[in-house]
């Protein structure tokens, strides 16, 4: 489907960004686009894959001028941009506010201008009984999108996918505790019994393409993954890196943190479809013309408890060290070379 096809990717310089160029570099795409606020990683990109299908705009989602500079002639939109530190959106709403919410209202509005054939919004698994600013700002960011895709219809297609922590990405975990190691820090753990879903750069991207394919107005694509708590996560990182068990400091849990975190929620369980690795969410299908409710057929699951990572599989120490290790940064590492993410 993306033969001779535009492709744009907003916050395209994050670890999704690179992860999904990647990916599309290797298909016959005429152009990828990538749109962001930071030149010097843009000039970064530019230099490590000079490609010539690849082109960069500078500019930022709060301003609906600068998306319509690059949206012209596209085809396909990966919205990522986005703020994603939870003490960051605790200590200023608003800001998560204009980014997560206006930002992608405008990116949604744009798209519909310029008759892009389809749009993948990403969400998080903290818009999932959100208890913090970026959770919430996510929730409402999901329900943006859900509204523009009932009104847009067939003619631009928007849809989202929602993912758990992706190991290793900018900014998460897995970086600071191979940041530490390597210093002869101790290795500071929020909350031991916090549980976090366990998810690859490529079962992001992964998720990205079957929602290119498959989804419909509305749908939100949930991948299935497995989990881990905080302690364990640690724990196999020091038998990685022969640290001792001894060093691991238990600091608190930061503002806003979640013990848990749910992918699906009860009432979205019941109302989501198994496609086998992944769930779909369809939205409420009702004909706004004559408010009569569009059956969707037994989707259900049949039961009302959450997909959380309290219970999906849980990895042991043995099974996160095989995950760990497939990991570039871990590899990095173990030579002595520093990585600042996955990407």
């Amino acid at each position: 489907m993306f033969n001779n096809g535009i492709l744009l990717i907003t916050g395209g310089t994050g670890s999704f960004g690179n992860a999904v160029l990647r990916r599309f570099l290797d298909s016959d795409i005429a152009e990828i686009r990538i749109f962001s606020r930071d030149e010097k990683k843009q000039d970064d990109m530019r230099r490590k894959y000079s490609d010539s299908r690849l082109k960069f705009y500078i500019g930022d989602v709060r301003d609906y001028s600068s998306i319509m500079n690059a949206i012209s002639d596209v085809d396909y939109v990966f919205h990522s941009a986005a703020l994603k530190q939870v003490p960051s959106c605790e200590f200023y709403p608003i800001e998560a506010v204009k980014t997560n919410i206006l930002g992608t209202e405008n990116v949604l509005n744009a798209a519909i201008n310029a008759n892009v054939k389809k749009v993948i919004c990403l969400s998080t698994d903290k818009a999932v009984y959100p208890v913090n600013a970026m959770g919430m700002s996510k929730a409402l960011m999901e329900k943006v999108f859900v509204a523009k895709a009932r009104n847009s219809g067939s003619k631009t297609v928007i849809c989202g996918t929602r993912y758990g922590n992706v190991m290793a990405s900018r900014g998460s975990v897995i970086p600071l505790f191979v940041e530490q190691i390597m210093n002869g820090s101790d290795l500071t753990v929020t909350d031991p019994n916090m549980t976090r879903f366990m998810m690859t750069l490529d079962d992001a991207v992964d998720l990205v393409l079957y929602a290119f394919k498959h989804a419909n107005p509305g749908d939100i694509f949930v991948q299935k993954a497995p989990a881990s708590s905080v302690n364990t996560l640690a724990q196999a990182l020091c038998e990685i890196f022969g640290k001792d068990l001894k060093e691991i400091k238990v600091i608190g849990s930061r503002h806003g943190e979640k013990q848990y975190e749910s992918l699906l929620s009860s009432e979205e369980m019941l109302n989501s479809e198994d496609l086998g690795e992944y769930y779909k969410i369809s939205p409420d299908l009702r004909d706004l013309n004559y408010g009569k409710y569009i059956d969707k057929g037994e989707l259900g699951l049949n039961h009302k408890s959450e997909y959380s990572s309290n219970n999906t599989e849980q990895l042991d120490i043995a099974a996160l060290k095989k995950k760990l290790l497939k990991l570039k940064i871990i590899q990095a590492a173990l030579k002595g070379i520093r990585l600042d993410s996955e990407e």
